[in-house]
């Protein structure tokens, strides 16, 4: 045992040294790791807002091109624009408790709009031409909705 001692008093400073380099590193990962987590829960965050601006801004665009393309007579890509644009809005205010891209007064000012769904893509289908008017009167009330006055 004698003969033991000394290694132990000998490779008890080498260990030590290991030790605290390993914790100095461990150390300045944590520093840096800190303040690059913070950043990407910003930016993530960040993210998330503006794909949720994107969603509302496709919403509107579909809802335009509708309108555009019933005004120049274009019945079928308008009929089809109308109704992607009704599946998606059904989806956004009847989404329940998940989260949503409107706010509760947008989800109940937009609900009205809906009930004229089948009657509107009924016009377009016929190549009715009324159903420009009736899709701009659906496309400014839409933006008095979401613009909230």
């Amino acid at each position: 045992m004698s003969t033991e001692d000394p290694k132990l008093s000998q490779t008890d400073p080498r260990v030590r040294r290991i030790a605290i380099s390993a914790a100095i590193v461990l150390a300045a990962f944590l520093i840096g790791f800190v303040p690059m987590g913070l950043k990407a829960w910003s930016r993530a965050n960040e993210r998330d807002a503006a794909q949720k601006e994107l969603r509302l801004c496709r919403l509107q665009s579909t809802l335009a091109s509708a309108t555009i393309n019933a005004r120049r007579g274009e019945y079928e890509p308008a009929r089809q624009a109308t109704s992607d644009f009704f599946t998606t809005l059904h989806g956004q205010v009847d989404l329940g408790n998940n989260p949503s891209d409107l706010t509760t007064q947008q989800k109940d000012g937009l609900k009205p709009l809906m009930t004229d769904r089948d009657n509107l893509i009924t016009l377009l289908a016929r190549s009715d031409p009324a159903a420009a008017d009736r899709l701009s009167d659906l496309y400014l009330s839409y933006q008095k909705v979401m613009s909230g006055k």
